[in-house]
Parts: structure tokens; sequence; C-alpha cells
């Protein structure tokens, strides 16, 4: 019988798992494995940042976050402005308090000579500050000090919070022209500058930085007595008290910033070798396959590397390429035997014709060169056959892309089919049965490339059958397929061809019929079913308990089709 498997196919040796395997698989010892490959490699350590931007992009995109966050924190201030509030207000309420003590110790029968009395006897202020007490004409009664500032703890050192002022501090000096070495500020200055309306009866707080940027704190609160103002007591903070503070929590965010940087960075080296190292062996393997250097100097075949393990989009990645290089050499070696095939099923008729034109030249008799006119004819009509089914074959790849599926009635195209058919087989003496269901079928793909399917498994059917045989065709519903059965009583088909009959330009017929057909029909009929996604097979019609090496009843041909 003529024979047709699927021309330009390819085994996708598909796993359950999804997995790609391929003959030579990535996966072998560096000797085997491409040496150009390997050596990239062994340069390249966990990750070439010079020849790779996406790991450069992976690494600055995630400290971005980071420096982003840390510089909000040091250059909004928030802990900053929230010291200064919290300062203020007890600067406030310790100049209150000692308004309090110095009204507290007045007498209560009228004003007095207040350098008389002793204002605030005994009494402890904040670590640094200073208090000045002024009476109503501006004179200082009393100057009281704070004890020395607490020394920094051990291992309080703010050595990156140092450097980051003094290269700020010089930045602004240089941009705005001022040059160091401001004069100190005085307290008693500062103290009478608030003075006058703290005289009006309104505590006054005044915040300005010293001479070293350090920021000062002054508040100024009036004594009352007998409802007049009669002193104003005046405390100043040390300067850069607050900064010191501020600057402490600086240290703090600064070096846990160095540590996020340095695991971030760490990390992002990390993530970016699982990424960007195994796209570039990808892509290098890719690449491979198109430099005509290269693949003069390593012939051998391009191999993907088998990441296939990875359960994430590059794992997809290699198996998409894997199955695509895979696809692409089995189109190549599919081409390439078809091409010799194609060769060698056309040197037959040539060297038929290449004798038959030589014996014409010593032929003596007419029947002699009728004969041999007859042969050449015969020869001549089967290269024409083979290069039109060739030709047909080659395009139908292609063809089957292009097309436009649609849904059509598998009923009623068989119907038409075997009513066309079963005249031609009529006249050899063949009987056509058709048993379909009354309720049509409808099916989505490209009739008329189904229709030659059916069109070449009955006129198979009808050349292998002789006067009296009949050919049965029906079909029916199986929940989501459809099955089109046709079945002959001719000859069978030998058991031995039951796995040819499907491959190209092989052929299974009766001697006489010899030359009448190419070998693609059931090749072409093959491909066109599984480009529908769906089966076909070929099987002997014996009795149901029939020994199977006993004499077949004929050939059945089975097509199924998704609904």
């Amino acid at each position: 019988m003529t024979t047709m498997p699927q021309i330009g196919s390819h085994d996708r040796r598909a796993s359950a798992g999804g997995r790609v395997l391929l003959g030579e698989d990535w996966v072998t010892p560096d000797d085997a494995a491409d040496k150009a490959l390997n050596d990239s490699r062994r340069r390249r350590g966990i990750v070439a940042l010079k020849q790779s931007p996406l790991a450069r992009k992976i690494i600055v995109f995630n400290l971005m976050a980071l420096v982003v966050l840390v510089a909000g924190v040091l250059f909004l201030n928030p802990f900053r402005d929230s010291l200064v509030t919290q300062r203020e207000q007890g600067f406030v309420t310790e100049a209150r308090l000692l308004a309090g003590i110095v009204e507290a110790r007045l007498p209560d029968d009228g004003p007095a000579d207040l350098r008389a009395v002793d204002l605030l006897p005994n009494v402890e202020i904040s670590p640094g500050a200073q208090a000045i007490i002024f009476d109503a004409q501006g004179r200082v009664l009393d100057t009281v000090l704070g004890g020395v500032t607490p020394a920094p703890e051990a291992g309080g050192s703010t050595l990156i919070t140092d450097i980051l002022n003094s290269i700020w501090s010089a930045t602004a000096r240089l941009l705005s022209g001022q040059q160091s070495g401001n004069s100190a500020v005085e307290p008693e200055a500062l103290a009478r500058s608030l003075m006058q309306r703290a005289l009006a009866g309104e505590t006054v707080v005044n915040l300005e930085n010293g001479p070293s940027g350090g920021a000062i704190f002054s508040v100024a609160t009036p004594v009352v007595q007998a409802g007049q103002t009669v002193a104003v007591i005046a405390l100043i903070s040390a300067e850069g008290e607050i900064d010191e503070l501020v600057g402490n929590e600086r240290e703090q965010i600064l070096q846990m910033f160095i540590l996020a940087l340095l695991v971030s960075i760490g990390l992002s080296l990390v993530l970016a070798s699982t990424i960007a190292n195994p796209l570039s062996d990808l892509a290098a393997a890719a690449e491979a396959g198109q430099d005509p250097d290269t693949r003069k100097m390593q012939p051998s075949r391009v191999r993907i590397p088998d990441l296939t393990a990875r359960p994430d989009e590059i794992g997809r990645l290699s198996v998409a390429l894997r199955g695509m290089v895979a696809a692409l050499y089995d189109r190549i070696d599919a081409n390439e035997q078809f091409a010799a095939d194609v060769a060698h099923e056309i040197k037959n008729p040539l060297a038929s014709l290449r004798s038959a034109v030589a014996s014409m030249h010593v032929a003596k008799r007419d029947d002699q060169r009728n004969r041999l006119l007859e042969v050449i004819e015969h020869d001549v009509r089967r290269l024409d056959r083979l290069v039109s089914d060739i030709s047909n074959a080659s395009r139908l790849d292609s063809e089957l892309v292009k097309e436009q599926e649609e849904e059509f009635n598998l009923t009623k195209t068989l119907s038409n089919l075997c009513e066309y058919l079963g005249q031609q087989a009529g006249e050899k003496g063949v009987e056509l049965i058709t048993d379909f269901p009354t309720e049509p079928i409808r099916v989505n793909g490209l009739e008329a490339r189904l229709a030659q399917v059916f069109v070449n498994l009955i006129t198979n059917a009808v050349s292998f059958c002789e006067d009296g045989d009949a050919v049965r065709v029906w079909t029916r519903k199986r929940d989501n397929r459809v099955l089109v059965v046709v079945e002959d009583t001719g000859p069978g088909i030998p058991e031995q061809a039951l796995t040819k009959i499907f491959k190209r330009f092989y052929s299974e017929r009766p001697k006489n019929d010899f030359g009448n057909n190419s070998g693609l029909g059931l090749s072409i009929s093959k491909q066109i079913v599984e480009a529908h996604g769906g089966v076909i097979w070929a099987e002997n019609i014996r009795p149901t308990h029939a020994d199977a090496s006993s004499e077949p009843l004929g050939a059945r041909f089975v097509v199924g089709l998704p609904v």
C-alpha cells in the first residue's frame, strides 16, 4: 500500500515533567563540553560585572532603594527635629522652674534690693548650660554654670558622621564663599538679646548656630513679684548638645547602612549570578550557532545549556530553546533525508528512461520500438507524478500554517466524497458502503486538507480490492473525539509493513501496479492529521478470537480527530 510518514515533523521527546532531552545532553564532563564556554565560566567567577550589563543593573537598582531610604532618614532629619522640640520644651520648663525658685525667695512685702538676696542657692542646672539673672535695669545679678558635659560612652565614636559633616561643611563654605573661624558667641550677649521681650512678660526661645556650626538654645523668662516683672532669667545651652545626640543617632544609622550595603551588594551579586550567568550561557550557545567563524572551528551541533531543573522563567527559557534547537535539527535531518529519498526515487525512472532510450538505437522491429515507447511513456508519467507529489509534500508545512481553520460538518464532507468516489469504485466492481450518524458532527480544521486525507485512504482501499470486494467508511463520535474508519475486504497489510506504511516513499503494492504511486500519500495524510491534533493508524481486520498469524480479512485505517 502507498505509504507516507510525516514530512519535516519533529519528535519533541518531552518527558512528563516537561523536560526536553536531546541526544547529546548539555550536562557532560568538562572535556566533552564546549571549551570556549568552560573557559569563559572559569574567568568570570561569580558574575562578570564588566561583561554583564544586566548584573550591573540588578546591583544598582537594589542599592538605589537603600540609598534613597537612608538619605531620606538623614536629610529629612525627623530625629533631630524631635530632639529640638523636646530640648526646647525642656529648656523652657527648666527656665520657668528657676524663675519660680527666684520668685519664692523674694520677700512678699514689696520690691527689695535683688542684689542682697541669694537668688539661686545650691541650684544645679543642665550640664554645660549657663543661667544668668538680670534685673529690670539689665544688670547681671547672678550667674550659675552647669556641670561638665559627660564624656561619650566607650564605643560611641562618630567617625563616619564626623567625616561626612566635615565634607558637607567644607562644600558649603566653598559654595557660599564663607570662611571658617567665626568669633565665639558670648552667652551674656545672647541673653541680653532676649531680655527686652522677657521684661514684657513673655517667655522667649531662640535657636542659632554657634561658631563651630553647633546649635545653641537660649531661653529667657520673666521673674514676677506682685504683678511686676522685677528680673529676667536667661538659660543658655552648651554649643552642639543637640548635634552630638543627632550625630550619635546618625552614626548608628550609617553603620547599619554600611552593613546593609555590603549585604545588599553580596545578595545582588548572588542574584545576578543566578540570572545573568545562565542567560549569558544561553546567549553564548545561541550566538555560536549563527557565527560562521565559530561554526567552522566547532562544526558539532549547537548545544543549549540544560537549565530545566530551575523552577523559574530561565528554566522555561532553557526548555523552550532546547526544544526549538531539537526541532530545528529534526527538521534539518528530515530535509536531508527527504532530499536523499527524492534523489533515490528519481534515479529509478531516470535509469529506466536511459535504458529505453539507449535500446531505441538498436531496436530493429516496430513491435520492439513500440514496447520501448510504452516504457518511456510510463516512466515519464511516473516522474511527473513523483515530482507533483514531492512538490505538494514540500509545501505542505507552510500551507498548514498559513491556512485558516474553520468549523465544518464532517459528516456532510464524508458523504459528498463517498458519493463521488463510489462511482469510481463501482466501475472496478467494488462496493462502497457508508455508515454515518444522522446528526452532523462539527470539527474545526482545514476541510480541504482533511478531505485530501479521506480521499487518499478510500482510493488506497479501492486500489487493493478486486471485483466483488467492498470498502466500508463509517464514523462515530466518542466523548471529545471523532473516529473516521475506512475498512476494505482486500488482502490486508503484511505484518512487517504495518510499522512502515506511513514512512516516506514506502510502497507495498502488487507488481502489476508498480510505478503508479509515489509512496507519499500516507505520509502526507499522517502529517495533515497530526497537524490537526489527531492520530492515524492502520491494522488488519481479523475475527475477535482469531490467531494473530491467521490470514487477515482486510485492512482498516482509523483517523481520530478532536471535536
